[in-house]
């Protein structure tokens, strides 16, 4: 049986790190994809791509690949996947799927009439360390789950021209950080009732800094978090449960170390979440299983939640004044 082919859409960071992850876990990436020739060459140099194409447009025209790793900025995933999905491609959409619901909402009815995968790229679910946690939760070694304290922040380029920080392109804490916090919210504890803002901060152009808020559950169970692109905070994570804690590592949506604690501070099992490379390798490995069994949505990260976690930032912007271009659209 062939293999499935790769391709990634953008030559950026994030898509060197895919690439990688690729190699070593032994997949094939068949071409690369960038509006700049030079810039696809020499990333398909560098990677090992069968091609490199010198528009989006050529990369999924090509016969070769079979699913399109869009890895654009924020502002761009809709559009790259729309292409992708328009020539029969399977997608997986780096995170955050989309700016706003309504472009996730639109990506889904798109893929759902093509008849193709599409998944939002956030890779931390699908680290073991990740896997461990939800079976210590399904086996009941937490208890009652209770709440989640986590935090991702970093302290990233304060020039207005970097993409963090330039409204078109979707720039902001919320939608490049926060979306992990929120989106394990989700894993654990499904969609909330409530969404609390409790502080936030934005920068000259308008995109946020910093943003502090609260998930409350129709049971009472409770997630804190806390995003921000100016400062670097511990990046650790805390799932609380009536009978013990689970305590994962910095940085904790990476592969990274868990400890489960008893409620008395006593460690009941300890797990090394440790694989090569940076750890995408697995959500590829969860696209290519839903394509070979005829799947069209993972049960892990599925493409209605990413659309429902799209809806929460939706609500976090709207109360703290964060508005993009392609909100109008």
């Amino acid at each position: 049986m062939r293999q499935l082919g790769w391709g990634i859409m953008a030559t950026g960071g994030i898509a060197g790190q895919f690439a990688r992850d690729l190699a070593l876990d032994g997949h094939r990436l068949a071409a690369v994809g960038s509006r700049d020739p030079a810039k696809a060459r020499q990333f398909a140099d560098q990677f090992g791509a069968g091609r490199a194409h010198g528009s989006y447009e050529d990369l999924v025209a090509d016969p070769d690949v079979d699913v399109v790793y869009v890895a654009t900025p924020h502002s761009h995933h809709l559009a790259g996947a729309l292409a992708a999905i328009g020539a029969g491609k399977h997608v997986l959409v780096e995170k955050p799927l989309t700016i706003n619901a309504r472009e996730a909402r639109a990506l889904a009815a798109a893929a759902a009439q093509a008849g193709v995968v599409a998944m939002e790229a956030m890779w931390t679910r699908f680290l073991p360390h990740m896997a461990k946690l939800r079976q210590w939760i399904a086996d009941g070694r937490l208890g009652d789950l209770e709440g989640l304290v986590v935090d991702h922040t970093q302290a990233l380029p304060e020039d207005p021209r970097h993409r963090i920080n330039d409204p078109a392109l979707g720039g902001g804490a919320l939608l490049d950080l926060g979306v992990y916090p929120i989106s394990f919210a989700y894993d654990l504890f499904g969609p909330p009732a409530r969404v609390e803002v409790k502080s936030a901060s934005l920068g000259p152009a308008g995109t946020d800094r910093s943003v502090a808020g609260e998930l409350t559950y129709p049971g009472g169970a409770r997630a804190l978090w806390v995003t921000a692109s100016d400062t670097r905070g511990p990046n650790v994570a805390t799932v609380l449960g009536s009978r013990a804690q689970a305590n994962l590592a910095s940085v904790w949506y990476t592969a990274t170390e868990l400890r489960l604690v008893s409620t008395d501070g006593r460690e009941l099992e300890a797990f090394d979440g440790a694989v090569p490379g940076r750890g995408m390798q697995f959500q590829a490995r969860e696209v290519e299983r839903l394509v070979a069994g005829g799947l069209l949505t993972s049960e892990i990260m599925p493409l209605a939640e990413s659309i429902e976690i799209m809806a929460t930032m939706d609500q976090i912007r709207a109360e703290i004044g964060v508005v993009y271009p392609a909100d109008a659209a």
